[in-house]
């Protein structure tokens, strides 16, 4: 403990992706044009919801809320993550500096995961109970719903990350990726981790494992009441409000479970830099073209869209 550093004199460094100009570039390239295409993206899911009457219902209200998590949650880890790529010396990043990456990572990646479970109940009235779906999902309701997301991811998301960083780190350490996670920065600690692991696993569960049964739960009730629809064209109505929102759920998902529910005698630096590359980068793609996708389904039914919109304004 003799080498352990002050609060404000630790340092962390990332582990650059590659010394070689060249592919230094195009890692650079390729990270910036996914982060504006998520960006632009989302922010104008978030637009057009805001500008058009007819899409302020509790779905698009929730809708709107996903995309503007993801705008955060990806402007969390993008900007120091292209510098660091085309940076000559290593990138340095101070304790409290890595401290609050960590949390508003936490706190906006927990958020999403509960989001993605209300939407889940909102798409379980609608198709289940569409006679009492104004009744129950009312503005109050929805407005609690999304507040206690934020609220829990807040919680979750402080918790540990007081606890992450009330550990002893000794002098400045090279975190094995390219944003402060929460495994990586607990490798570098000088003390014993097992209730910090614990800890984490237990968030996990909170954060992912239970929100997914709600979600799997929901959709048994609601393929169950789709199938009961008669026509051809309602059941492919009701399924078209189900599938966007389902692919996000099984690539958030999946990709957080692969990473904080394994084993942590089981995490190496290098299946958690490849695993949550595809999760922070390839994942704000999909997840812009999905929620993308989610409205346009709604909007293909109108058939004539500029009569549509003109209605809507």
């Amino acid at each position: 403990m003799e080498d352990a550093n002050q609060t404000g004199t630790v340092h962390f460094h990332f582990r650059p992706f590659s010394k070689v100009p060249e592919v230094q570039m195009l890692i650079f390239v390729s990270f910036l044009l996914m982060y504006l295409f998520s960006i632009s993206g989302n922010v104008s899911i978030v637009i057009v919801i805001w500008l058009y009457r007819c899409l302020h219902t509790p779905l698009y209200f929730f809708l709107a809320n996903l995309a503007a998590l993801e705008v955060f949650y990806s402007s969390t880890i993008a900007p120091l993550t292209l510098a660091s790529v085309l940076a000559t010396e290593r990138t340095l990043i101070s304790l409290s500096g890595c401290g609050a990456q960590m949390f508003f990572f936490i706190f906006l990646g927990s958020a999403d995961c509960i989001l993605l479970a209300v939407m889940a109940y909102d798409r379980f009235v609608a198709i289940c109970h569409p006679l009492r779906y104004t009744l129950i999902m009312n503005w109050r309701l929805c407005v609690q719903l999304a507040l206690g997301s934020l609220l829990l991811g807040f919680i979750l998301a402080m918790q540990l990350t007081v606890l992450i960083f009330r550990l002893p780190f000794c002098s400045s350490k090279e975190i094995s990726m390219f944003y402060c996670d929460v495994l990586p920065v607990m490798r570098l600690a000088c003390a014993d981790t097992q209730l910090h692991e614990a800890t984490l696993f237990v968030v996990s569960i909170t954060v992912l494992t239970i929100p997914f049964l709600l979600i799997s739960v929901s959709y048994v009730f609601i393929v169950a009441a789709i199938l009961k629809i008669r026509s051809a064209g309602g059941r492919r109505k009701a399924f078209s409000t189900c599938s966007s929102h389902l692919t996000v759920v099984l690539l958030q998902y999946g990709c957080g479970s692969l990473i904080y529910l394994c084993p942590s005698s089981s995490y190496s630096p290098e299946r958690g830099q490849k695993q949550l590359t595809q999760d922070d980068d390839v994942d704000e793609v999909e997840i812009a073209i999905d929620n993308t996708a989610f409205m346009d389904e709604f909007f293909s039914e109108a058939g004539n869209l500029p009569v549509f919109f003109s209605e809507c304004a």
